[in-house]
């Protein structure tokens, strides 16, 4: 099940993972959220205010803990580039909730919120080919904008626009990812 709207289910089956949009409250959990993943490299390490100035664009999975309280446990955010395409951005599950499919919960509510948003494609660059495989996801080469969206583009001063120009600047940070675009 995944859900935006924020209800939490009551399921005699167990607990469900609900998908809600992030509000300020959750900016420090999504910040513990990516930190492991930021050390190793695998997503970008920012400043606790990136998160704030962010938070709109964050989507977040919640579980019940035994007490009934609920949990956020992944968090996936949706940035968009241009008129027809969005980037999906910092998609990270706590390390005890791995393959119980927060991770795709998550993503399927961001392919969702891009299609109400009237987006057309889907960028992301990472190094979990195979779960964006799975989700439609498919390897690109290149940058798939034309040169005149491309120019205007050079003028973000967003890091992840970078990478998805694949600047020569962040190189190091995008080393081994694999470009990938969904169609929607």
């Amino acid at each position: 099940m995944s859900a935006t709207s924020g209800a939490r289910p009551d399921s005699a089956a167990g607990p469900s993972i609900v998908v809600r949009p992030a509000v300020p409250a959750d900016v420090r959990r999504i910040y513990q959220l990516v930190e492991p993943y930021a050390a190793e490299r695998i997503l970008i390490a920012k400043e606790l205010i990136a998160y704030f100035e962010s938070i709109q664009e964050f989507l977040v999975a919640e579980l019940p803990d035994d007490d009934g309280t609920w949990r956020v446990v992944g968090c996936g955010a949706l940035h968009v580039l241009w008129d027809d395409i969005a980037e999906v951005r910092t998609i990270a599950v706590d390390e005890s909730f791995l393959r119980r499919g927060v991770g795709r919960h998550v993503l399927e509510a961001l392919i969702g919120r891009a299609r109400l948003l009237g987006l057309k494609r889907l960028f992301c660059l990472t190094f979990e080919v195979d779960f964006f495989r799975q989700m439609g996801f498919e390897v690109i080469d290149g940058t798939p904008v034309g040169t005149d969206v491309y120019a205007q583009m050079l003028r973000s001063h967003d890091d992840g626009v970078a990478e998805f120009l694949d600047l020569a600047r962040v190189k190091p940070n995008t080393l081994g990812n694999s470009r990938m675009l969904l169609e929607l």
